[in-house]
């Protein structure tokens, strides 16, 4: 395994909050990022960048990129849906599904030489990026999509809901950040690891949001949201699950989780 492509120097440090900056402004610009989201994606890319070098740099700007344009993709769709997610991502959110890897990023100089920071960091995007892959390609599924639990059908979008084309969209997004495993010298074993790390972060996601999470329940329509107003302004009532545990807490924990089970994983298959 090598080291992060860009030494810890001054430099490299100020490069990296250019660069980081000007990638979280030109968000902002096309509204893939709220201001808060801005100045969030500005300090997750500065770690990412900062500490993890090019490599790091890759693994966020997939996940971001490709995420932001399947938030868009048949976006007219998504709101004839009335599709929840999506849209202009504010720092809360950013921070949910970025914020683990900017940690990891953190440890990567506190401990030169071994794998297991890499590999947390990396299951930790993949993580973020399965659960968005599959929020997003797998709300447009023909076929209605099913409670992970009861496998009863739910309306599309809705938190704990699975879909074939979900699961294979969470599957693939998974895939994608962790084809960086290679770059990193992770060899095949990473790939696996980081791949399947990804996805059983997607699928706690799913428990979760299924089971655990606060749902609402609109008095003016009837719909289970994960919105606290509904219908312009009219105020839902909690229907199950905690009211602390909110989507962007649940997207957080399974970031975590995923990056748990890639460490696992990598270190049972004695990667180097």
């Amino acid at each position: 395994m090598s080291a992060p492509g860009w030494p810890l120097a001054g430099g490299h440090l100020l490069l990296a909050a250019f660069l980081s900056v000007a990638v979280a402004l030109a968000a902002r610009r096309v509204r893939a990022l709220s201001i808060s989201g801005a100045a969030a994606a500005a300090l997750v890319g500065f770690l990412l960048f900062g500490f993890g070098g090019l490599r790091g740099a890759a693994a966020l700007l997939l996940f971001f990129v490709t995420s932001s344009a399947l938030s868009r993709w048949r976006k007219r769709d998504k709101e004839r849906l009335a599709f929840e997610k999506g849209g202009e991502r504010d720092a809360a959110q950013v921070l949910a599904n970025g914020g683990i890897a900017a940690a990891c990023a953190l440890l990567l100089p506190l401990f030169p030489g071994q794998v297991w920071p890499l590999l947390a960091l990396l299951g930790a995007l993949a993580e973020a990026n399965a659960d968005t892959w599959a929020t997003e390609i797998g709300a447009l599924s023909r076929r209605p999509p099913r409670l992970i639990t009861t496998l009863r059908p739910a309306p599309a979008g809705s938190s704990g809901a699975v879909s074939a084309v979900g699961t294979l969209a969470a599957l693939a997004g998974a895939v994608l950040i962790a084809a960086v495993a290679v770059w990193w010298g992770l060899g095949a074993a990473g790939v696996v690891a980081v791949t399947l790390g990804g996805f059983a972060g997607a699928l706690l996601d799913s428990l979760l949001g299924a089971t655990l999470q606060a749902q609402y329940r609109c008095p003016e329509c009837g719909t289970l949201t994960e919105r606290r107003v509904h219908c312009e302004g009219v105020a839902t009532k909690r229907a199950r699950g905690f009211s602390w545990l909110g989507n962007d807490l649940v997207n957080a924990l399974a970031t975590l989780f995923g990056a748990i089970i890639a460490v696992l994983l990598g270190l049972s298959m004695k990667i180097p």
